[in-house]
């Protein structure tokens, strides 16, 4: 059975640094045999997190749909930029609602069990590094198994082609392992 893998942004910027490195780790992960979907969290769009709207209306349409599309995939590829030192308020967000409990489902039900593989591309030196530190201790605490491998490119506003591949073949070959073995690894786990 083929690996099932989410794979998206923690930006909605159009040209997003970020949702270049994932489709890139994708195309690792479909060439290793997982089935990847490749999504864009501006097309789903919530408001901020807050308990008393969720009360008054409940889960927003959007945060259900990420959800379904969550619980269907046992992998996440995630490149998440970095916003003052700190993961960005989108992928934060995103997190917040679709961790919220809904009355047919177990605690954290779209995170725990699952298996991440985190990358990120910043125009800075480090490359948005500081920034997967929090990602990835956020999505541990929630029941992510996140792979020890990561990767981290710096000024990212010079790595890439203009049809969205990267100028360094070889750095190309390793977001791309980031995928391969995320889906390796699934492969493993789920025989």
């Amino acid at each position: 059975m083929k690996p099932k893998i989410l794979a998206f942004a923690g930006s909605t910027r159009t040209d997003s640094f970020n949702k270049k490195l994932v489709k890139i780790a994708a195309a690792g992960a479909t060439e290793a045999g997982a089935d990847v979907i490749v999504i864009d969290l501006r097309d789903f769009q919530m408001p901020l997190y807050d308990e008393d709207f969720e009360k008054k209306e409940g889960l927003p349409s959007n945060a259900r749909k990420l959800k379904d599309l969550m619980l269907f995939h046992q992998g996440f590829l995630i490149s998440s930029p970095e916003y003052n030192s700190s993961i960005s308020g989108v992928l934060k967000n995103m997190i917040d609602w679709t961790s919220r409990q809904s009355d047919d489902e177990i605690p954290l039900e779209c995170f725990k069990d699952k298996v991440a593989g985190l990358m990120s591309a910043s125009p800075g030196g480090l490359g948005g590094l500081r920034g997967l530190v929090h990602v990835r201790s956020i999505l541990e605490n929630m029941g992510v198994l996140v792979i020890p491998e990561q990767i981290a490119i710096s000024k990212a506003h010079e790595v890439f082609n203009s049809d969205g591949s990267m100028k360094d073949p070889k750095q190309e070959q390793r977001v791309k392992r980031i995928g391969a073995n995320l889906s390796q690894i699934l492969l493993k786990l789920n025989s």
